[in-house]
């Protein structure tokens, strides 16, 4: 545990890429040791990992696996960017007496937006139309009406944490039915909770998937769901690309098993499927469910705050579940 802060020098690891608020937000007491990609960290002494302390992970294209915080006998904490943290091995921290914090509440608002965005941009085919504006086809006929419209819609969502529940206020404020999976009913949440995905799936036509990644809830929905969900089907997933079956979705897309998708994520990132790219009835965005200046400048004060607040001898502010706060 690391004791009240003092004139002692503090060495920190930055691992992955340079973020101007996490560089330059700490005192001259602590040491940052910047590296920005796995073969950087290669690169890392011996001398230099015994001294580490803190983690900083700027971004989930770097993991903290257990090899990788294997490295550091003296670790103490992993603060990293994002809400998602399937790329730290939380478990292992855990086992290792090591923090790990996230970055909730402060991105909540703005994925909610681009879900509900992405929802809309899908089932309106908003960039097909775009592009046949652009292509000057406006000039000699009308674009054909949409066949997705959102009010005739029944949303379930795939998760109801706090991006799901604001997801939901604003779903509720189109008046959109909805309804929700989740392993346990959510605590203050009026919606109708489905135990069974399947279930829920057959009696909606549109999924809006907002849950963590990992090997639990790797291909959750799968071919099967998929099925469930039938030829209006609709499914927006803004959470991890690891929670769809590409390949099923991709098959299902094409025979007419569901209509539509919207993808923020995918298996593989940044390499997207050429399939996928081929489609006319996708929606593909580069990952940017957060990506604005305001909310990643706020996700990246919250990684400084929290390494700050634990080597101040404090809790962190946003510690994940597997490693809870303690007094300190």
């Amino acid at each position: 545990m690391a004791a009240a802060i003092s004139s002692e020098k503090i060495d920190l690891l930055v691992y992955g890429p340079h973020k101007p608020i996490v560089d330059n937000g700490f005192s001259d007491q602590f040491v940052l040791h910047k590296f920005e990609t796995r073969g950087d960290l290669d690169r890392l002494t011996p001398a230099v990992a015994e001294k580490v302390r803190g983690m900083a992970v700027t971004y989930n294209t770097v993991r903290g696996d257990k090899a990788t915080l294997a490295q550091f006998p003296k670790l103490e904490i992993v603060a990293s960017f994002g809400v998602g943290y399937d790329h730290v091995d939380a478990a292992y921290a855990a086992e290792h007496n090591i923090m790990v914090t996230n970055t909730p509440d402060v991105l909540t608002e703005e994925v909610a937006d681009i879900a509900l965005g992405l929802l809309i941009a899908t089932l309106r085919e908003f960039v097909k139309a775009d592009r046949y504006l652009r292509s000057g086809l406006w000039t000699t006929q009308q674009f054909p009406l949409s066949v997705g419209s959102l009010r005739d819609r029944k949303v379930g969502m795939v998760g109801m944490g706090r991006i799901g529940q604001a997801i939901g206020r604003r779903l509720d404020a189109c008046r959109v039915p909805v309804v929700y999976h989740s392993r346990n009913p959510a605590e203050g949440v009026s919606y109708k909770h489905y135990p069974d995905l399947i279930e829920m799936a057959k009696a909606v036509d549109t999924l809006v998937l907002i849950l963590p990644g990992g090997a639990s809830t790797a291909n959750m929905i799968n071919a099967d769901v998929m099925k469930a969900l039938g030829p209006r089907g609709v499914i927006i997933n803004v959470a991890r690309g690891s929670v769809v079956d590409e390949q099923a979705l991709i098959a299902a897309l094409k025979s007419g098993t569901i209509l539509a998708a919207g993808l923020d994520v995918f298996a593989n990132e940044p390499t997207v499927p050429d399939e996928l790219k081929a489609m006319q009835n996708v929606v593909l965005l580069p990952h940017i469910g957060s990506a604005s200046v305001v909310t990643r400048n706020a996700m990246d004060q919250l990684v400084v705050d929290n390494l700050k607040a634990w080597f101040a001898g404090k809790p962190p502010l946003t510690p994940v579940a597997e490693t809870p706060a303690k007094g300190r």
